[in-house]
């Protein structure tokens, strides 16, 4: 890890010398570029720094724990050696974090769809209230969500709802809810009391931009639509909506929410662009067949990540055996716990990955 820190300490030297130079230049791209790029390295090369300065100061007191001293002055360089070694080993885990791949596209928007899986009625009034609490948590964040397909029941569920998510660092924290999430309690429908089991589940993609996925017109079939509402009743009569086939794929993506058919067209177009760029990734990272089931499972009750228990207040995530006694809190999106936990155990798995590859 020494070696990759003087490299990116000699590449932080550099880029500050460039700098400098591109400071008056006319070129203002490439300023912002390498401003960018001194950002990124800055709080490792401080970190750096501060570590050389601890090792440094860390040698003299082991030199005076070892020198002819008398026990007084031994005694304070011991005190000296583990507050240095604490804060050494805090600087430590620190690069190692900042030194951990990033993933490019944590700062991206979101395209989340949400499908009811196993249960009937019961999986797609689960469906519409994660979807609420989903809607809840990017309000507390500061987030935009704008529905582009909803598909009702005539009882308040939803069999299935996709929504873009805009906002800084939407897929970093909702990345890890892709996946089957189940529900046990017992269903308003249900007279005998008895608990019922669903399941939906829960897709994340990052919004693609339009460098990494480029479609060809004559790759599209685009159809329109009257939009409809709960049980195929007409919203409107014109035919706005927008039914877009991606025939190399079969990809099939709808769009009805907008009023306007140029801004469903684009609406779908940005979802369709992101499930493509989520295929195209899952085969360059897994090389696995492009089937986006792959990310959610089957929707069966048994491929969970996370079950929630209303009987007993309770929220599992099976993935982290992490348990919470507060569901009412977490549908009202309060999320934070649960997804600062996965984050920080994802990049633990990270972490062992990259120790081994710089060395320890």
């Amino acid at each position: 890890m020494l070696e990759k820190l003087k490299e990116l300490e000699k590449k932080y030297e550099e880029l500050t010398e460039q700098l400098s130079a591109a400071a008056s230049s006319p070129d203002r791209s490439r300023y912002g570029m390498l401003a960018k790029e001194m950002a990124e390295l800055e709080p490792i090369v401080h970190s750096a720094r501060k570590l050389r300065k601890v090792e440094h100061e860390l040698a003299e007191a082991n030199e005076l724990l070892n020198g002819g001293g008398d026990q007084d002055l031994k005694e304070l360089a011991q005190e000296e050696i583990n507050e240095l070694s604490a804060r050494r080993d805090e600087l430590m885990e620190k690069l190692r974090t900042l030194l951990s791949p990033k993933d490019p596209n944590d700062e991206k928007n979101v395209v989340l769809e949400i499908r009811a899986g196993t249960g009937g009625e019961e999986a797609a009034l689960f469906a519409a209230e994660i979807f609420r609490m989903y809607s809840r948590f990017a309000e507390l964040m500061g987030w935009k969500v704008r529905t582009t397909d909803t598909h009702e029941t005539g009882v308040g569920g939803i069999k299935e709802v996709t929504a873009l998510v805009e906002g800084k660092g939407a897929y970093s924290r909702l990345k890890y809810e892709s996946g089957v999430h189940r529900v046990q309690r017992v269903p308003q429908t249900e007279a005998s009391g008895r608990i019922h089991t669903s399941a939906v589940t829960v897709a994340v993609l990052p919004e693609a931009d339009d460098v990494e996925v480029e479609i060809s017109e004559a790759d599209l079939r685009i159809d329109r639509f009257c939009s409809s509402g709960p049980g195929g009743q007409s919203v409107n009569t014109t035919y706005s909506a927008v039914r877009i086939t991606h025939l190399p794929t079969g990809l099939v993506v709808s769009c009805q929410d907008e009023k306007s058919q140029h801004k469903n067209k684009a609406q779908a177009l940005k979802v369709l662009k992101s499930r493509l760029y989520d295929i195209k990734m899952r085969e360059q990272q897994e090389s696995i067949a492009a089937d986006r089931r792959g990310q959610v499972g089957s929707g069966d009750r048994s491929e969970k990540i996370r079950t929630y228990n209303f009987p007993q207040n309770r929220v599992t995530d099976h993935r982290i055996g992490l348990t919470i006694h507060q569901l009412s809190e977490v549908m009202e999106g309060k999320l934070d716990e649960i997804i600062d936990a996965l984050s920080t155990h994802f990049q633990a798995e990270r972490l062992k990955e990259e120790v081994e590859t710089l060395g320890g």
